[in-house]
């Protein structure tokens, strides 16, 4: 019996070296793809929407497999979260076509950014926050982000030693910030993103906040006609929340 599963992750990636299994540390994928195995009793290996870093969080990584095993999917679910670790969860396992990949498959992504904006220091939510103590001008902010929104060419907004990754045009559908209490979100939708796009473009926005950057830079720096080197916000503030097929 041979089924191609879909599986809906979550995860707390502060303990994890990111998703992707690597030489150098333990990964969200690596410790899914043993609990499978054991579970299963037959070598599994898993392809993922995309990567996330050392230390990113996800709400709703999508990946798949292939199984041979013959045992019902809620019980497998039921398997899986029993033995792994508190900080992945399987939210849901279900039965696709052989045609769907968790990668290529993928219309659109969406993270977000999270900032703790308070003179206060985080305590429960540290992990999860980058912390700004400074009062932001979310007005300023706002500005810089409706230029950066749209089909452009973010290079710029590329890590330096990034893969190549082909084209780096990309078509931020949106790009958002609200605020609630002390805690800012940024909220970015996309056909795709470049290595550290979205904390670079974040750490951006944050400078902007601060009153370092005028608005109008986000879009000298989209064309290449800026000095300034974009920073690229702390990891654990993202969070990849969610990845759309349609």
């Amino acid at each position: 019996m041979t089924r191609r599963i879909r599986l809906d992750i979550a995860y707390e990636g502060t303990s994890f070296a990111g998703w992707q299994r690597q030489k150098n540390g333990l990964s969200v994928q690596q410790v899914i793809e043993e609990s499978l195995a054991k579970i299963t009793q037959e070598k599994v290996t898993l392809a993922g929407a995309g990567r996330t870093d050392s230390g990113v969080h996800a709400e709703g990584q999508i990946a798949h497999t292939i199984i041979h095993s013959p045992m019902p999917l809620p019980l497998l679910q039921k398997a899986l979260n029993a033995t792994l670790p508190e900080t992945i969860l399987i939210r849901s396992l279900r039965k696709v076509p052989d045609s769907f990949h968790a990668r290529f498959g993928a219309k659109s992504k969406w993270y977000r950014y999270t900032i703790w904006n308070s003179n206060i220091r985080p305590l429960a939510e540290r992990q999860r926050v980058r912390w700004v103590y400074q009062r932001l001008d979310l007005r300023a902010m706002r500005q810089a982000a409706r230029m950066l929104q749209g089909r452009h060419d973010f290079k710029p907004f590329q890590s330096a030693g990034s893969r190549d990754v082909g084209s780096t045009t990309r078509n931020l559908f949106q790009l958002t910030i609200r605020k609630n209490g002390t805690i800012l979100w940024i909220d970015a939708k996309a056909d795709g993103f470049l290595y550290h796009m979205v904390r670079r473009i974040s750490g951006l926005l944050i400078e902007i906040g601060k009153g370092k950057l005028p608005p109008e830079e986000a879009r000298k720096i989209l064309r290449g006609r800026s000095k300034f080197i974009v920073p690229s916000a702390p990891a654990q503030g993202l969070c990849l929340m969610r990845v759309s097929y349609r």
